[in-house]
C-alpha cells in the first residue's frame, strides 16, 4: 500500500537565507549565460544546425535540466513577490496551457480581486521545481498538468490533504483519484491519450496515415515522429506508462528503441509535438488528444486517431503546496477551479478536455471515450516515486541514450 511521507520540519533563518541569496547570484548569472548560449545554438528546420546536425535532431534533456535548474534557484528572487510582500497574493504554478491559465488567473482575480502570480510550467518541470523548493515553498497551489506528477509529489509530501466542498460534484473518476492520493490531490479534467498526424504531409510522403502504435514502426515514417521528452513532460510520461501498462515492460521499451529511429526529437513539453506537426516540422506527433484537436481548430490540417491496440489517459490534476504562504487564498482558489461554471469556461481557452464537474459543460470539439479502447491505467502503481524513477532512469539508457 502506498503511503504518504510526513512532511520536513522546517526553521528558515531569513538572515542567512539573504546572504545565501547573494553569494549566489554570480553563479546564477553564469548559469543564465550558458542557457542563453545553448539556446541559441539551436537552428530551425530546414537551416544547418551546429555541425550539420537538424534542429530536429537536437536532443533536449541537457537544456530541460538547466533551465530547471536556472528556474528553481531564482524563481523566489526574481520571478515571483516574496512572502513579505504579497500577503494577499497567490502564487499560482500552472501546467495547463498558456492560454488556459491565463484565463484562470484573470477570472480569479476579476472575481476576488486577489491578484495572483502566475508562472507556467511542464508537469514534470513543475514536479522538479516544487521538489526544489521544498524547504522553502514559492508557490500556494499547482493547477492542471498530468496526474501522476501530482500523485508522485502527494505520496513525497510535497502537497497537503484537502477535502473541497465540491468533491461530491465531481465524476467518479476525479473522486478515484482523489482517494488515491489521499486528498492531497484531486482530478479537475481527463485527457485521451493518441495519434496526429498532418494530412499534407503522409500524403506527400505516400505514407499511409497511421491507425495503431505498430504503424508508427512504418520505415517511410523515418524521422517524421515527434514525442516529448517525459523527464520534462506529463504527457510523455503517461504514453511511457501507457505502453508499459499495454505490452509489458520489456516489450515496452523493445518497441520504444524500435521507434526511436522514426523519432526526430523528444521534445520539453507535451504539446510541441502537435505544433511541429502542423507548422510541417514532423508528420506525425503522439500527444493528447485534445491538444491535437486545438490545432485542428485553429486551422492547420491535423488529423488524429487512437491507436487500435488501445491507449492511455490522463487525469489533470490540483493540488495544495505543502508549507505555503497563503493557505486560505489556495482553498478559495481550489473550491473555485472545480465549480462548473469556472470548467465550463474552458472552451473559451480553446481547451478541449472532459471537465471533472458532472454540471460542467462539456466543449463540443472533446474527444469522447467511447468508441475508444482505453485501458485501466493504474494512477497509484505508476504515480508512485519509485516506479517512476526507476521507469525514467530505464528510458534515459536505452532510449533517450541511443536517440537520433
Amino acid at each position: 500500500m502506498l503511503t504518504t511521507q510526513a512532511l520536513p520540519e522546517k526553521t528558515p533563518n531569513i538572515a542567512n537565507e539573504c546572504k545565501n541569496d547573494a553569494a549566489h547570484v554570480s553563479r546564477r548569472a553564469r548559469l543564465a549565460a550558458r542557457l542563453k548560449s545553448a539556446v541559441a545554438s539551436l537552428s530551425p528546420r530546414g537551416v544547418g544546425g551546429v555541425g550539420g546536425v537538424s534542429a530536429r535532431r537536437v536532443r533536449v534533456l541537457p537544456l530541460i535540466t538547466a533551465m530547471v535548474a536556472l528556474t528553481a534557484t531564482t524563481l523566489g528572487t526574481v520571478l515571483l513577490p516574496s512572502h513579505a510582500h504579497a500577503a494577499d497574493r497567490l502564487s499560482l504554478l500552472c501546467s495547463a496551457d498558456l492560454e488556459w491559465c491565463q484565463l484562470m488567473k484573470s477570472r480569479f482575480e476579476k472575481e476576488t480581486g486577489i491578484g495572483v502570480a502566475m508562472i507556467r510550467k511542464s508537469a514534470g518541470e513543475a514536479l522538479a521545481l516544487l521538489t526544489a523548493q521544498r524547504a522553502r515553498p514559492q508557490f500556494d497551489i499547482w493547477w492542471a498538468g498530468s496526474g501522476d506528477s501530482h500523485l508522485q509529489a502527494a505520496f513525497e509530501g510535497l502537497t497537503d490533504a484537502y477535502r473541497s466542498p465540491a468533491l461530491s460534484q465531481l465524476q467518479p473518476w476525479a473522486q478515484r483519484f482523489a482517494q488515491v492520493g489521499r486528498d492531497r490531490t484531486v482530478g479537475v479534467y481527463q485527457g485521451l491519450l493518441g495519434i496526429g498526424y498532418n494530412v499534407a504531409e503522409l500524403r506527400r510522403r505516400k505514407v499511409d496515415a497511421p491507425r495503431c502504435w505498430r504503424d508508427l514502426l512504418a520505415p517511410g515514417l523515418k524521422g517524421e515522429i515527434q514525442i516529448a521528452n517525459p523527464n520534462s513532460s506529463g504527457t510523455a510520461y503517461v504514453a511511457l506508462a501507457t505502453l508499459v501498462q499495454l505490452m509489458g515492460e520489456d516489450q515496452a521499451f523493445a518497441y520504444m528503441r524500435s521507434l526511436n529511429a522514426n523519432v526526430s526529437q523528444y521534445t520539453a513539453t507535451g504539446v510541441a509535438p502537435g505544433e511541429a506537426a502542423s507548422r510541417g516540422e514532423a508528420s506525425v506527433a503522439i500527444e493528447f488528444l485534445h491538444d491535437l484537436v486545438k490545432q485542428r481548430v485553429a486551422g492547420f490540417d491535423i488529423a488524429t486517431t487512437a491507436p487500435c491496440e488501445g491507449t492511455g489517459y490522463e487525469i489533470g490534476g490540483m493540488s495544495l503546496v505543502a508549507g505555503a504562504a497563503h493557505p486560505a487564498i489556495a482553498k478559495q482558489f481550489y473550491d473555485f477551479a472545480l465549480r462548473a461554471d469556472v470548467q465550463s469556461l474552458a472552451d473559451q481557452a480553446h481547451a478541449y478536455q472532459l471537465p471533472s464537474n458532472t454540471q460542467a459543460a462539456v466543449p463540443k470539439q472533446a474527444p469522447q471515450p467511447s468508441g475508444i479502447k482505453l485501458i485501466d491505467y493504474d494512477f497509484a502503481r505508476y504515480g508512485d516515486p519509485a516506479t517512476r524513477k526507476r521507469l525514467l532512469q530505464r528510458w534515459n539508457t536505452e532510449i533517450y541514450a541511443h536517440a537520433r
